[in-house]
C-alpha cells in the first residue's frame, strides 16, 4: 500500500468525524428536547417538583420494555421524554376533570439516560421531574 500525505489526511479526517458524530448526536437530541418542552409549554419556564412524581426502575434490565409511570395532583396534561432516545418525545397525556391524572406505559430507552416529564398544571403554570434509569446490557451493567 502506498500511503501518501493527501491519503494520510483523508484517514485523518474520517477518524476524527467519526470520533466527534456522538457529540454532535447528544447535541442535536439535547435541542429537540428542549424543543419540544418548549413547545409544550408555550415557551414559559417549567420548575422543579410541584407534586409532580414520576415511577420508573433505577436499573432496567432489558431497554426494550421500561415500564414509567407519571402522576400529578391537578394536572391537565402530562408530557413524557427521554433525553438519550433519538427523538425524546415519547408521550403526552391529557386529562379531563373526570380522570386521575395519572397514567402508565411502557417506553424503549436506548441507554442509560433520564426520563423527564413536565405537566401542565390546572392554574397555568408548568412543573417538571426527572429520573435517572440505568440500562443493563443483557443484565451486565452498561
Amino acid at each position: 500500500m502506498n500511503l501518501t500525505r493527501r491519503s494520510a489526511f483523508k484517514v485523518a479526517g474520517g477518524v476524527a468525524s467519526v470520533a466527534l458524530v456522538p457529540v454532535a448526536f447528544s447535541r442535536v437530541a439535547s435541542a429537540a428536547m428542549e424543543d419540544a418542552i418548549a413547545a409544550f409549554t408555550g415557551g414559559a419556564e417549567a420548575t422543579d417538583g410541584g407534586g409532580l412524581t414520576i415511577t420508573a426502575p433505577e436499573i432496567a434490565e432489558n431497554g426494550n420494555t421500561v415500564p414509567i409511570g407519571v402522576s400529578a395532583e391537578g394536572a391537565t396534561d402530562i408530557l413524557i421524554l427521554a433525553d438519550g432516545n433519538p427523538s425524546p418525545g415519547v408521550a403526552t397525556f391529557h386529562f379531563d376533570k373526570l380522570a386521575a391524572p395519572e397514567a402508565s406505559t411502557r417506553i424503549r430507552l436506548a441507554k442509560t439516560q433520564n426520563v423527564i416529564a413536565v405537566a401542565r398544571m390546572s392554574d397555568g403554570s408548568y412543573v417538571r421531574a426527572a429520573s435517572e434509569v440505568k440500562v443493563t446490557i443483557g443484565g451486565c451493567g452498561g
